[in-house]
């Protein structure tokens, strides 16, 4: 591959993680404005490419949709939203032709998933929801096996496999709304802009040379990957305190933390609030949980935060002795943001701004971990130039 080649994969994929953390950031500030199913149809908003701002166009959407009536300030982020998940589908598709070029069989699956995804979306706009289905498992088929055996550095295949997993995530964005907010769904959604983000970044911090010289960091990467895996299920148990509207299960202002409700083991119901399929057709919007199933979620919630916390703050100790200070200082200001974040939305009630910073820290905190484990890995392995002859 080429100098200039390389040097366009460097750049996109950088700015394709830095768009990711954005897309993150404002899919965040809808879920939390209660905007999710402010377009009931997907992928069109009450039929219309953008969404109804004449009042002929909104009296059919209020017709067309009566149990849903359209609201102005609420639809446009909905969609506002899918456009800036399409812009970035487009930014991965291109990254995974740049990462698959002169690979004839990886290129051709990159091409091929592209096209059945987007006539698996023309089918499901038509009605065609089995053949759609079987199209969009073959578009995350497709670029998911090629990645697997494209024959280049690990930067190049994660190019290749951001594409499967920005195709699925565009699925879950489509079950979000079909199947009215349903929790593991939702988040599933936010554990997928995650990984999205989490892999471009990734793929961005290894083609710019992010890396080591030989393996003295190996015992290190391996208490990064933990930290990783740790910060992941803390992200999940987040995504599901918001999507069970579990966040001021044990009230907010004085009383709420570190007690909840005012108490240090109020009435719970563990069982009701880990339910994780509760079947179809229930709309979930506000919640369907008693407060004794919130308040088991919320109070899981914060002891997988300290648990974390305590952690994190030693591995940002653990890499800063090993030579890696300003990737612990990193990990360690991130991580006390993050904790102060989540303190504040209990204690002020879960303002709108506070909530969506506190969905954007976690993200840097991830990308703090990421940054610090591909530090631990051998530069070497990735900047190796590869043959440039078909497979």
């Amino acid at each position: 591959m080429s100098p200039r080649m390389k040097g366009w994969l460097r750049w996109l994929a950088a700015f394709a993680a830095l768009f990711a953390f954005g897309l993150v950031m404002f899919g965040a500030f809808v879920r939390l404005s209660n905007a999710g199913l402010s377009c009931p149809d997907w992928p069109t908003c009450y039929g219309q490419v953008t969404w109804p701002q004449h009042a002929q166009a909104v009296a059919h959407a209020d017709a067309s949709f009566p149990d849903r009536p359209y609201e102005a300030h609420k639809a446009w982020r909905e969609q506002v939203h899918r456009f800036l998940a399409g812009t970035l589908g487009v930014m991965v598709l291109v990254l995974a032709l740049l990462a698959s070029w002169r690979r004839r069989r990886a290129l051709a699956a990159v091409v091929a998933g592209a096209v059945f995804a987007a006539v698996g979306v023309g089918m499901y706009m038509h009605g065609e929801h089995l053949w759609s289905s079987a199209l969009a498992a073959c578009a995350i088929a497709l670029p998911l096996f090629a990645s697997l055996g494209l024959h280049r550095p690990g930067a190049w295949k994660i190019s290749v496999f951001a594409l499967a997993v920005i195709i699925f995530q565009a699925m879950l964005g489509m079950w979000t709304v079909t199947l009215l907010l349903k929790p593991v769904v939702v988040t599933s959604h936010l554990l997928g802009g995650m990984t999205t983000f989490g892999l471009l970044a990734w793929a961005a911090l290894r083609f710019a040379g992010v890396g080591a010289a030989d393996n003295g960091l190996a015992s290190l990467r391996k208490l990064v990957v933990i930290g990783v895996v740790l910060l992941a299920c803390q992200i999940a148990l987040g995504g599901w305190t918001s999507a069970n509207y579990a966040a001021l299960a044990c009230g907010y202002g004085p009383g709420s933390f570190p007690e909840c409700l005012g108490q240090w083991m109020p009435a719970t119901d563990f069982k009701q609030g880990f339910i994780l399929w509760r079947g179809i057709g229930v709309n979930y919007e506000g919640g369907v949980l008693d407060l004794p199933a919130r308040s088991a979620i919320q109070l899981v919630h914060r002891l997988g935060a300290l648990v974390v916390f305590c952690y994190l703050a030693w591995l940002s100790f653990k890499a800063s002795r090993q030579g890696l200070r300003g990737f612990g200082i990193a990990i360690a200001v991130t991580l006390v943001c993050q904790v102060l974040l989540g303190i504040s939305n209990v204690h002020f009630g879960l303002p709108l701004p506070v909530a969506t910073a506190h969905n954007g820290m976690a993200a840097l905190l991830l990308f703090a971990l990421l940054a610090t484990l591909a530090r631990t890995q051998r530069r070497a392995a990735v900047a190796a130039d590869e043959p440039v002859r078909g497979d």
